[in-house]
């Protein structure tokens, strides 16, 4: 029995890990080298539960028989190599809290899309009635939940620092969206290293689970040759038909019926694969036509996610700041028809930029680079694009963009990089760049 777990990392997942160990009997102790918020600290003092922060006490947490990390910690800091070194167990929170339940778990990856899907799944299930949790990188932390574990079914976004912190997890239900370059930094800027760590979710699945993919995806049929042949597999497509479910003409098509793109409140062709993964998986659960059609008129996105922010004098603004990486952007590219100006820049996370080379000669007629440095991306287009301007203020940034848009024009920000040379995160980028343009637009309206 192991009695000693330290918990690395005081967030969500962190403090809902540390209140499951408290309810299951553990010693729990919490160390945070940061500052712990006043919320989750309020949650330990509550639950009486040891922590520390703005360090790490060594020998506490080399004591410990179990450790869950934050997936935020790399495997390459000291700290961990010296738990490993030990012969400590190191787990992440989804890892510890499905020891502690027996509800379907219906997990959720890929590069991109994930967010979109994994709340659309969780959505047509909750109108359906079925007892469901929201758990991984949306809603509250799984641990937390399982100490009551009322829920039938749990919808779980996983990344793949989350994956690479699961041992023994069994999903019931996986959805692979796509496996492309991001996040190497923590891979040894080894794709293969990166691919392999998604796809491993793929291995834990149970040996009567279901993998719901998209077939297009080359990195996924290539990890495909070494899957178990026994898992139960469907995939969506946007190039081909297929039994289970394709695309066609703004249509998905399913083996017993069909949805029109239009009669969802999604758009662009990534979100035809994020709605058709996500039918798939109610299919399997047993949620009917009526109720998924219905779903999916009502479900409402997330922040930050091609979100439609406003119209200023017959230009419609959309935030995609979630959108850190090329492919990201280039799926947001493709959703529009109209002419644009575009909004990007951040920190470069090695991004290729002539993959979306095709997208933005045929759409883009400025370029408004918002961040420290933009050279990069500047380089890349500047024989491309007529108009470019750089500046490192977002209010700027909206008020140029209206200047180069004509009516009927769409601003877009999907900034193919990471925010934190300006921003604190992505959500701040982008409630920042919804602040600017309502504010302009009040300007217009008065």
């Amino acid at each position: 029995m192991v009695n000693r777990l330290t918990i690395l990392g005081a967030g969500e997942s962190g403090t809902g890990a540390a209140l499951l160990a408290k309810a299951k009997g553990y010693d729990v102790f919490v160390s945070d080298k940061g500052v712990i918020t006043d919320d989750y600290k309020s949650v330990l003092v509550s639950a009486n539960i040891n922590f520390e922060e703005g360090q790490h006490s060594e020998q506490i947490i080399l004591n410990a028989d179990l450790v869950v990390k934050s997936p935020g910690i790399p495997e390459t800091v000291d700290l961990v190599k010296k738990i490993r070194a030990q012969g400590i167990e190191v787990i992440d929170e989804l890892e510890f809290a499905s020891r502690y339940t027996d509800a379907k778990l219906i997990v959720i990856t890929g590069t991109n899309g994930k967010t979109t899907t994994t709340l659309l799944t969780y959505h047509l299930l909750k109108e359906a009635g079925y007892k469901v949790g929201l758990a991984g990188n949306v809603g509250e932390s799984l641990a937390k939940q399982v100490i009551d574990d009322s829920a039938d079914y749990y919808v779980i976004e996983m990344s793949s620092f989350q994956i690479d912190g699961i041992s023994t997890m069994s999903p019931d239900i996986v959805i692979m969206l796509n496996i492309t370059p991001d996040h190497l930094d923590r891979y040894e800027y080894d794709f293969s290293k990166y691919s392999d760590a998604k796809f491993r979710l793929v291995k834990q699945l149970k040996d009567d689970g279901v993998l719901i993919y998209f077939a297009d995806d080359h990195e996924i049929q290539n990890q495909l040759i070494s899957a178990s042949s026994d898992i139960t597999r469907f995939e969506v497509s946007l190039e081909k038909s297929t039994s289970s479910g394709y695309a066609q003409d703004g249509e998905m098509i399913f083996a017993d019926y069909t949805i029109a793109q239009s009669d969802t409140t999604l758009r662009g062709k990534h979100n035809l694969i994020n709605a058709m993964s996500a039918v798939l998986v109610a299919q399997q659960v047993g949620v009917n036509e009526t109720v998924i059609k219905e779903g999916l008129k009502t479900f409402k996105n997330a922040p930050h996610r091609l979100e439609y922010v406003a119209t200023i004098q017959h230009v419609d603004f959309y935030n995609d700041s979630k959108a850190t990486n090329v492919e990201a952007t280039k799926y947001a590219l493709e959703s529009f028809d109209e002419s644009m100006v575009w909004i990007a820049g951040g920190v470069d996370k090695g991004n290729n930029y002539e993959y979306i080379m095709e997208q933005v000669n045929a759409k883009v007629k400025a370029l408004v680079c918002l961040g420290k440095d933009n050279e990069k991306i500047r380089e890349t287009f500047h024989n491309e694009i007529i108009h470019i301007l750089e500046t490192d203020n977002v209010n700027d940034a909206v008020k140029s963009a209206m200047n180069y848009a004509q009516a009927n024009d769409v601003v877009l920000l999907s900034p193919a990089c990471a925010s934190f040379d300006l921003f604190n995160n992505y959500e701040d980028r982008g409630d920042q760049f919804r602040k600017a343009v309502l504010m302009l637009k009040e300007t217009y309206d008065n």
